[in-house]
């Protein structure tokens, strides 16, 4: 069994494939090193023999988290790393190791399915955007704040805005305006990374026409699905990135 980590900001999203290119035995999502353990042990007939992950975190917390990974479970871990050009794609960050490996994967895995042009959204704690050209040249991209950003920002900087995560769902089953704060704040911030989609395929069609594929990736692609229905939902698409800088035999 093959277990592959993607390591954000925020949390680890996990899952175990039976084998290296085979069905998914277990997946999940935790917060914390500690978490992310207790639930792989928990698995009954877990059996693991290599392990894969991605991390934006820093040097030293990536490396405490594969220290953890070997001494659990006695298997080597192989970490993504930058890299100037990979599986045709070629990265166009003046300083190509200062972009961020889960947007260098979703990139690798967007234009491994495209075989062409394509756009990649992520809506995670950051949503980020990025341009890859018919040929593999990849045109840059920007990065705003993601919902939990957004809404942290307004809850932490603004006296009397204050709820709970239950009420932040429950205000997002519409997107008419707001009739209580919380509506307000989340269907506001929704509709600003609705907006930000919207952006970003008016200037793909500059670029491209309509010659190119759409995906969207991360925690809060639901949100903006509906501004996009061409587009392609891939929720582990850092995970075909990875299985393509981290090939595992």
């Amino acid at each position: 069994m093959i277990l592959e980590l993607d390591c954000g900001n925020s949390f680890i999203k996990w899952r175990v494939l039976v084998c290296t290119a085979g069905p998914v035995f277990a997946e999940g999502i935790v917060d914390s090193d500690q978490g992310l353990l207790d639930g792989l042990q928990a698995l009954a007939g877990l059996s693991l023999r290599k392990c894969r992950l991605v991390s934006v975190r820093t040097i030293e917390e990536t490396e405490t988290l594969i220290q953890a990974i070997e001494r659990a479970f006695g298997i080597a871990v192989v970490c993504a790393a930058p890299a100037r050009e990979m599986s045709g794609v070629r990265n166009g960050y003046d300083e190509f190791e200062r972009l961020g490996l889960d947007r260098w994967l979703a990139m690798l895995g967007g234009f491994h399915l495209a075989s062409g042009a394509c756009l990649v959204l992520d809506f995670g704690t950051a949503v980020t955007a990025d341009f890859i050209a018919a040929d593999g040249e990849h045109l840059g991209g920007f990065i705003c704040p993601g919902m939990p950003l957004m809404r942290n920002q307004l809850r932490t900087h603004t006296r009397k805005i204050r709820y709970g995560d239950v009420a932040a769902e429950r205000a997002l089953t519409s997107q008419a305006p707001g009739r209580s704060t919380v509506e307000a704040v989340e269907r506001g911030c929704s509709l600003m990374l609705q907006g930000f989609v919207l952006t970003q395929l008016q200037m793909a069609r500059a670029y491209w026409g309509a010659d190119f594929t759409v995906f969207i990736t991360g925690g809060d692609a639901s949100l903006v699905s509906d501004v996009a229905p061409q587009a392609r939902v891939v929720p582990d698409l850092v995970f075909v990135g990875l299985a393509m800088a981290c090939p595992l035999s």
